[in-house]
């Protein structure tokens, strides 16, 4: 039996509700190198929710898109994650997994994992890659939520994000969590990849940035 919705749990730039709309209706985020195609069903989520998640968060290797290190769940880690959970179909889901992995909406890839979801009870693991992996993190108001991980977090090089794509984890933690500068700067500080490269002052600056311009 199929699931109707699930919970996307995001914890890095799709924090932000516009810059996940790029994964649902297409375009290219404000500092960003890549265009997204978008979901073949782009509508927002039928809901959004601030969620604490058991684990880390870890920046690590080159993105593509930002370039710097990009963000890992790693669900070994002690710790919590503040993530906010989006209320999507398991297509849509399917889809923005698709799309992690510069795959195309509506392929082989997208309709699979859309069909192995409700047989995930801890993590699924579907070919190479860096966000190759689906991790089932409980049940929120009766449905269950998913993450997109690598599977074997502690294995990545450790890098230092770029400071567009820090902007935009500090957007979605203003508003999923109504963190201050402050308090942003402390929680992405403390980061592996993070910490030692970028000072909780200069954090907590480029969230002042932000939010001077939003």
């Amino acid at each position: 039996m199929g699931l109707p919705q699930i919970w996307y749990v995001a914890y890095a730039s799709n924090l932000a509700m516009a810059r996940f709309r790029c994964y649902l209706s297409g375009g290219r985020p404000a500092g960003g190198s890549r265009d997204y195609t978008g979901c073949r069903d782009p509508s927002d989520p039928a809901r959004a929710r601030g969620v604490e998640v058991p684990g880390g968060l870890v920046f690590a290797e080159e993105s593509r898109v930002w370039g710097g290190g990009m963000a890992f769940y790693d669900r070994a880690a002690p710790g919590v994650v503040a993530a906010r959970a989006y209320l999507v179909t398991t297509e849509q889901f399917g889809d923005v997994a698709a799309q992690e992995r510069r795959l195309p909406p509506g392929g082989e890839f997208a309709e699979d994992l859309a069909g192995l979801l409700p047989d995930v009870e801890s993590l699924v693991t579907i070919g190479p890659g860096r966000y190759e992996t689906v991790v089932r993190l409980g049940e929120l108001e009766g449905a269950p939520m998913f993450t997109i991980t690598h599977h074997d977090v502690g294995s990545l090089r450790l890098a230092a994000p770029a400071a567009a794509y820090l902007q935009w984890i500090s957007i979605g933690l203003r508003e999923s969590h109504g963190y201050d500068g402050a308090r942003i700067a402390r929680y992405l500080g403390a980061a592996p990849g993070i910490r030692g490269a970028w000072a909780e002052a200069e954090i907590e600056a480029l969230t002042q940035q932000t939010a001077s311009e939003t």
